[in-house]
């Protein structure tokens, strides 16, 4: 009977012994080899095993939608795995956001992030059934798109210095156009106007087809619109480029200036991001964001993201938090001072 139960012990004990070594071996815990939690079963499986999804809060055939699919397709090509394109669009992008927030976080879902749901949005009062900053975590930014401050051919202001200097001396006359109340066209104009302390009026549109249209056709005489859309009547000499919303001159177009050239910190570019639900796993976080590194040097993507009228700036998860957090202390004051409300 004492043979029987010493040769159990010593079983045991060298089953131990192997259970050790070999989580030792396997970079894990003996408590994780015996209780393997969730994250560490995830570990072990390859990731990703099967395809993703990546939602798109916008309709099909938009701006938006077409970056995600050219994004996607080099992202499927990195992770090894098909990443599909789900457009959910609705109430200025909030509706697809709200679907990504409470999708499993389980590595499998991305949603194309962007100023809309993320910042404006919240900054204007929105009842939005997430909290931007606490239910994703920001993978990484994609890029800015530059709006442009452009006038008729025949306004007497050949430059911007002179556009604001009209507008300084004769207050309340000077208009400018934008997509609408929101847009940001329009927050561009109220920063512009908050910064240089000036009297303009904002003419709003349903979308800047329309305003272009009265623009061309001499009914209004300055507006904001996107450089690519604008670019065509710029070459052709039917409208004057004033100057950009970016940060620095663009290549396509270095001619024009920058508004931050004139005014420091007049800045009022549009951008796209890649975030996911929080409380995903890191592993799968960091493979995301390796991955839309990785893809975000390749020429040929940053060449049709160019071509498609969005600037490339590829910022890895810390930075696009720090850019999140800039942007809410920016347009902040803004639209406090212009009395902007949700749905206003």
């Amino acid at each position: 009977m004492k043979k029987t139960m010493d040769s159990k012990l010593r079983n045991n004990k060298s089953r131990r012994t192997w259970i050790k070594k070999a989580a030792l071996l396997g970079g894990m815990t003996t408590l994780e080899w015996v209780c393997p939690t969730e994250s560490s079963l995830f570990a072990q499986s390859v990731y990703p095993s099967h395809p993703l999804k990546f939602i798109v809060p916008f309709a099909v055939g938009g701006s938006g939608d077409l970056i995600a699919r050219l994004v996607a397709d080099h992202l499927s090509k990195t992770l090894g795995q098909t990443v599909l394109i789900d457009n959910k669009g609705g109430n200025g992008s909030t509706v697809g956001t709200e679907m990504a927030s409470k999708a499993s976080p389980d590595g499998y879902t991305m949603v194309l992030s962007n100023g809309a749901a993320i910042t404006i949005g919240p900054l204007l009062g929105e009842q939005l059934g997430y909290k931007p900053l606490e239910d994703f975590v920001h993978i990484a930014l994609l890029g800015t798109f530059t709006n442009a401050l452009i006038v008729r051919a025949d306004h007497p202001a050949q430059n911007f210095a002179e556009f604001l200097s009209l507008a300084k001396a004769h207050p309340g006359r000077v208009s400018y156009a934008s997509a609408g109340v929101g847009s940001a066209g329009y927050l561009t104009g109220e920063l512009l106007k908050s910064t240089a302390k000036l009297d303009m009026v904002h003419i709003p549109y349903k979308g800047t087809g329309p305003a272009m249209s009265d623009l061309l056709g001499g009914q209004i005489e300055a507006m904001f619109n996107a450089l690519i859309a604008a670019s065509p009547f710029i070459k052709s000499g039917k409208v004057r480029a004033l100057a950009i919303t970016a940060n620095s001159r663009s290549p396509d177009h270095p001619e024009i200036p920058t508004m931050s050239e004139t005014l420091p910190g007049v800045v009022g570019d549009a951008w796209f991001g890649v975030s996911v639900p929080s409380k995903t796993p890191q592993i799968a976080v960091d493979r995301l964001g390796d991955a839309v590194s990785q893809i975000m040097q390749s020429g040929e993507l940053k060449t049709k993201l160019i071509e498609m009228g969005l600037n490339p700036i590829a910022l890895n998860q810390k930075e696009f938090n720090q850019f999140l957090l800039n942007e809410n202390k920016k347009w902040g004051p803004v639209i406090k001072a212009s009395g902007l409300k949700a749905n206003s």
